[in-house]
C-alpha cells in the first residue's frame, strides 16, 4: 500500500470504535478521514477544537450549511456541518472537552510505549505550533485511540519507553496501524488483530515493546 492507502486503510478500522450516540474528537491529519467512513445509521456527533459540533466531511453537501465552504476542521482543512451542528467559542469547546464529554479521541503518534505514553507534539530539529489540544484531549477523552503508521522510516513507533517529550502519561487505550490493532492493558501490549497479509512475527519485528498475542487473534475487518 502507499501512504494514502495505509491512511484510509487505518481510518476505515478506526470508524468501527465509534458508537451510535458517541461525541467523538478527531485530531489533525489523518484522524480526520475517519468520517468518510461512519456508517450513515450511525448518530454520531464529531466535535472539532476550533469550535464547533457536528462536523462532516466537505464533500458531505446535503449536510452542509450554505456558507460550509467557509468552514474549516481544527487542521484549516475544508469541513462541513450537520444541520444540527453548533458553533462555539475556544472557552466552550475546551469546556467540553476538559469537562469529560467526548467520548473518544482519535489521534495521531510519534511515539507510542507499552505503558500508554504517547508523544505527539514536538518533532525534533523541526519547529512545530505547539500541543495544540492534544494533552487536553488525551486527559479529557473517555477512550483515547492512536492511529497511525507502524514505523517511520523503518524505525519502530511503538517503543518500551517513549524518548520524546511526553503529550500524557498512562492515556492511550488502543493503537491501530496497517499492520494490526493494540490494546493498551496493565499487563502490557495486547495485540487483539492483525492486518491480512502480515504475520505475527512481522508486527514484532517493526515493534520495540513487547506484545502479548490475544488467544482469539483476529484478522483486522475494514468492510
Amino acid at each position: 500500500m502507499n501512504k494514502e492507502e495505509i491512511q484510509n486503510f487505518i481510518a476505515k478500522r478506526v470508524a468501527k470504535e465509534i458508537k451510535d450516540g458517541d461525541v467523538v474528537n478527531l485530531g489533525i491529519g489523518m484522524p480526520t478521514l475517519v468520517c468518510n467512513y461512519i456508517p450513515q445509521d450511525i448518530n454520531v456527533m464529531l466535535q472539532s477544537e476550533n469550535g464547533f459540533i457536528g462536523l462532516t466531511e466537505a464533500k458531505d453537501e446535503d449536510k452542509i450549511y450554505e456558507h460550509g465552504k467557509n468552514i474549516v476542521n481544527a487542521g484549516c482543512k475544508p469541513a462541513g456541518i450537520k444541520a444540527n451542528g453548533a458553533f462555539f467559542d475556544s472557552a466552550m469547546s475546551f469546556t467540553i472537552i476538559r469537562g469529560g464529554h467526548v467520548d473518544a479521541t482519535v489521534l495521531g503518534a510519534l511515539q507510542v510505549d507499552e505503558k500508554g505514553n504517547i508523544a505527539n507534539w514536538i518533532i525534533p530539529g523541526k519547529m512545530v505550533p505547539g500541543m495544540g489540544g492534544a494533552m487536553d484531549l488525551v486527559m479529557g477523552a473517555k477512550k483515547v485511540i492512536v492511529a497511525m503508521e507502524h514505523s517511520a522510516k523503518g524505525k519502530p513507533k511503538i517503543l518500551k519507553k517513549c524518548t520524546l517529550p511526553l503529550t500524557a502519561a498512562n492515556q492511550v487505550d488502543l493503537i491501530i496501524t496497517e499492520m494490526g490493532v493494540i490494546e493498551v492493558t496493565k499487563a502490557g501490549l495486547v495485540l487483539k488483530e492483525i492486518a491480512e497479509g502480515y504475520k505475527v512475527e512481522d508486527i514484532k519485528a517493526a515493534t520495540e515493546a513487547e506484545l502479548i498475542i490475544d488467544k482469539d487473534l483476529k484478522i483486522m475487518d475494514i468492510s
